[in-house]
């Protein structure tokens, strides 16, 4: 069984690499953990300086978050306006045929990047709650104390795990690539948007993958409770379901 702390820098790499700074520092935590005395109940200077510490993760990981949510907002409206124009039929008549599916090509590409990125930030929400997850449920084990519970329910709370917004981005972005698309047979456009895909961003499938495996973890739970890992805003999407899940998430 490969340890979670393997699982996680796994994952770390195969994010983007401007990314891979923002992600949790389970190892440093790890290391928190370990130098504790030991003692139950835990000493309280050693509780406060540990919880300073989740909550600056926390806060990094919250900002983060919301400066992508807001440049997928902007960049979202933006390629609603690119699509439009492009689709235009003045706008299609005013320059060559080449040059126009030229530019539709370069949208297409555009649309399937930006949808691959927040996919990407989906898997970053949930990585980094359960590494939360994990790090507490290991202070507790240590110290006896029951810091996990409180600590989740807040993070419950933090913007980083409301992925509402970026979900709906997502559905949304499909829309799009069904509209430029038109060509393809009925069906058929998500494959050809996956074609892009794996040409434009090859870190794609495997970050995909990761969220359905995610998913079908916490799906499978049979001891749902307070600490269990809420179920993924998932898209719900039948060609992000076209991927194999990769390996499961480690329980220890």
């Amino acid at each position: 069984m490969v340890q979670f702390g393997k699982w996680l820098r796994r994952q770390i790499e195969q994010s983007l690499p401007e990314w891979q700074d923002q992600f949790l520092r389970y190892k440093e935590l790890k290391r928190c953990v370990k130098a504790l005395s030991g003692v139950c109940p835990p000493l309280p200077a050693e509780e406060a300086e540990f919880v300073a510490e989740v909550d600056a993760e926390t806060e990094k990981i919250n900002s983060f978050f919301l400066d992508q949510e807001e440049e997928f907002i902007i960049r979202h409206r933006e390629l609603q306006n690119d699509i439009k124009r492009a689709l235009d039929p003045r706008a299609a008549g005013a320059v060559a045929p080449a040059q126009h599916e030229a530019e539709v090509a370069a949208i297409r590409r555009e649309i399937v990047n930006f949808h691959g990125v927040m996919v990407l930030l989906l898997n970053y929400s949930s990585i980094n709650y359960i590494g939360l997850a994990k790090i507490l449920k290991k202070y507790d084990k240590r110290t006896g104390a029951m810091l996990r519970l409180p600590v989740m329910e807040t993070v419950l709370q933090q913007p980083f795990f409301k992925t509402e917004t970026v979900s709906q981005l997502v559905r949304e972005c499909e829309a799009m690539m069904e509209a430029v698309f038109p060509e393809a047979p009925e069906g058929q456009a998500a494959a050809a948007a996956l074609a892009v895909a794996e040409a434009e961003q090859s870190i794609f499938r495997s970050t995909v993958a990761a969220l359905l495996t995610m998913q079908d973890v916490r799906k499978g739970s049979s001891t749902r409770g307070s600490h269990s890992l809420p179920p993924l805003n998932l898209p719900d999407s039948d060609w992000l379901r076209s991927f194999e899940p990769p390996f499961p998430i480690p329980t220890r």
